[in-house]
């Protein structure tokens, strides 16, 4: 369930939000992230992910997020979960339109590995370019947002 605009920003000021990410490779080893073009985290590169819904249990969202944030749908018995991770933001989506409430994740990491020749489609709703980035690279590029980072 989406819930309308007034009513999630109260959400977002007065609550954690919880999400699943994704940590995506390829057969390479290489890292799937996404350049971000929403609060919070705007502008940097960031793994797919997105929020779990109310009464929404975690294999339909691992199915609904996978779908929605990569093109491709997967089962969350596909991957690993990598841990529970807290993400603290100074700004929220409500942001770009003035001052918004600060953002608090509690977000389960999970990896999934992609099949050799496995082509993903995904969308740029949340991210502007989508590129594969090696674990050495992207611990080290401050262009990474420290989030992504805490993953590796």
């Amino acid at each position: 369930m989406w819930l309308d605009l007034p009513t999630f920003n109260t959400v977002v000021a007065s609550t954690p939000l919880v999400a699943i990410d994704l940590v995506v490779r390829n057969t390479r080893g290489e890292v799937l992230l996404g350049l971000r073009v929403n609060r919070p985290a705007y502008g940097f590169w960031f793994v797919p992910g997105g929020r779990i819904q109310k009464n929404e249990n975690l294999d339909s969202a691992f199915r609904r997020i996978t779908h929605d944030e990569l093109g491709h749908t997967f089962e969350r018995a596909e991957a690993r979960l990598r841990g529970v991770f807290e993400h603290f933001y100074d700004d929220s989506v409500f942001a770009n339109a003035g001052a918004g409430p600060d953002t608090h994740y509690v977000v389960l990491s999970y990896c999934l590995d992609l099949a050799q020749g496995q082509t993903l489609q995904p969308p740029t709703e949340q991210h502007q370019h989508y590129r594969w980035w090696s674990e050495d690279e992207l611990r080290i590029s401050l262009r990474v947002h420290e989030h992504t980072r805490a993953y590796f």
